[in-house]
């Protein structure tokens, strides 16, 4: 495709995502309360074990009505997962023949259960890591919680781990697409290794060394098996052009 017609599918694709999350945001938008619940569960559990009352402040009434909308995108991101993982993947692989197309199907099928478990073990994880973080309070303390910063910290937290989680199966489309080979991305295992601590290292709350790794193994463990399902892949195209060759 012509650089004009890329730029014009970029944008029909943008356009797209765009409407789904508008759609997902006005459902988000009526479930804000048990959201709200949800979300500060944790900081609830780990006030009651130190015998406090969990307490989210707000700045003004403006800071709350910032936050619902932040909130309700948030839940839209989640609701609509199917719809904008289809428009990445169609604009990844626009050369792909009808046959092929059909792997678009099993593109969202698994990137869905990925973008959510990647979501969930980040849900594991923060639990533990705000207990880490309100045992440094002084006996006797009561922390004020921001509610905008605690809230905007676990809804980056859970996005960035379902993101992290999806680049498996965008290596596997870039791989269908003829963008990225298998023995390319087995060639730069190291720098993805990493890339996945130094990530893990970055967005994981608690300094501490076990998280670190219990985050960064299953991004690896998904790097490899996107190295492996590219080299099948490559396979599958070279015998299918040295069979058009004869």
């Amino acid at each position: 495709m012509p650089l004009v017609e890329h730029l014009l599918e970029l944008r029909k694709r943008f356009v797209l995502i765009a409407l789904g999350l508008v759609v997902g945001a006005v459902v988000g938008w009526l479930l804000y309360d048990p959201l709200l619940q949800v979300l500060q569960r944790p900081l609830e559990i780990a006030e009651e074990m130190r015998g406090n009352q969990a307490t989210l402040n707000f700045a003004g009434p403006m800071a709350a009505l910032d936050l619902k909308i932040k909130s309700s995108l948030f839940l839209a991101v989640f609701l609509t997962c199917p719809w904008w993982l289809y428009q990445v993947w169609a604009f990844i692989t626009p050369g792909l023949n009808s046959n092929e197309r059909r792997y678009a199907y099993g593109f969202v099928g698994a990137a869905f259960p990925l973008f959510l478990g990647g979501a969930y073990m980040a849900w594991l994880v923060f639990p533990h890591a705000i207990q880490i973080l309100t045992g440094f309070l002084p006996d006797g303390a009561t922390a004020f919680t921001n509610a905008e910063a605690y809230l905007s910290l676990v809804m980056r937290l859970l996005i960035a781990f379902g993101l992290a989680f999806l680049s498996p199966v965008v290596l596997v489309g870039l791989n269908f697409a003829g963008l990225m080979t298998g023995r390319g991305m087995l060639g730069g295992w190291r720098w993805a290794i990493l890339v996945a601590f130094t990530f893990a290292a970055i967005i994981t709350p608690t300094p501490d060394a076990l998280t670190m790794i219990l985050v960064a193994l299953p991004i690896c463990v998904l790097y490899f098996g996107a190295v492996g399902v590219s080299l099948l892949h490559d396979k599958r195209v070279q015998r299918r052009l040295e069979a058009a060759e004869v």
